[in-house]
């Protein structure tokens, strides 16, 4: 039965991919595919069973280390389900969570929605109606239940932060956390994966309008160079929105109060820190 030794289980945006992409890299390494299964947190995923899990692994060579990444596994309180199904499938799995300046991990969550168009809204009016660009930077809320349930000897806790200022450091750490016997080797041309100054949003059938090659031929051939650059404007966010400056101080508040909860569960952490650079404004700090 071939089940993951470790996953990486958040937080979205927060540079879980790239860290999957430098993983699947690695000789010795199998990542499963897709990159984000998100078996244990979506209802209809986990309803093809772990036959169906299983599988994800099945090219797996002796003696690899086997690893999946799904960020649905900390977005409290969306996927409830996930800890008690993942308990049952994995006594023991060694759990990777990254972390990043949530104030900057709200805004780019929110240009992630903006793009997959789930989210339509100005950027004040979406902080209103959808509280989740909100919770899921809140990291000791969402590592929580996992520290309870598997002990904080389970858990790798680092920053995108730390990640991006010591790369091979980084890794070394993942691959120590791992017990992994091989040199980990930063790779630079996986670095950064899903980072994208350009935001085109999309819309229904975006897949079969632009991802398709027949499509895109047609397209070209058909539709003058000056109209594809006009709509393709349309869609396109003209530049990085900004938070007014009243959420930026709300959610300051509300994530400097995680941020000591986190640090009690996590004592003398050396990374946590570098992703809380408005804490030096703070009282407490």
């Amino acid at each position: 039965m071939a089940l993951p030794d470790f996953l990486i289980i958040g937080a979205m945006k927060c540079g879980t991919s790239t860290l999957q992409a430098q993983l699947a890299a690695q000789p010795g390494i199998l990542m499963s595919t897709p990159k984000e299964p998100n078996f244990f947190s979506d209802d209809s995923i986990y309803a093809q069973g772990m036959k169906w899990y299983e599988s994800l692994f099945d090219q797996a060579a002796p003696g690899d280390l086997l690893g999946e990444a799904s960020t649905h596994y900390t977005k409290l309180p969306t996927y409830p389900s996930t800890l008690a199904r993942l308990q049952q499938a994995l006594a023991k799995p060694k759990l990777i969570y990254l972390i990043r300046d949530p104030v900057s991990r709200a805004l780019s969550h929110y240009i992630h929605e903006w793009t997959m168009g789930n989210m339509s809204s100005d950027i004040e009016t979406s902080f209103e109606k959808h509280s989740e660009l909100v919770d899921y930077g809140r990291y000791a809320y969402q590592i929580e239940p996992y520290l309870e349930a598997f002990g904080r000897d389970a858990i790798f806790l680092s920053t995108l932060e730390e990640m991006k200022r010591a790369p091979q450091d980084f890794l070394d750490r993942v691959g120590s956390f791992l017990g992994f016997g091989n040199l980990l080797v930063w790779q630079e041309e996986q670095a950064l994966v899903n980072a994208s100054a350009e935001r085109i949003r999309r819309f229904p059938l975006h897949g079969l309008v632009f991802d398709n090659p027949v499509a895109t031929a047609l397209r070209r051939n058909l539709v003058p160079q000056s109209v594809r650059d006009r709509i393709r404007r349309g869609r396109q966010m003209s530049k990085r929105p900004e938070l007014p400056e009243t959420r930026i101080r709300t959610l300051e508040r509300i994530y400097a109060d995680d941020f000591w909860k986190l640090s009690a569960m996590f004592p003398d952490h050396p990374d946590i820190r570098s992703a809380y650079p408005f804490l030096s404004h703070d009282k407490q700090s």
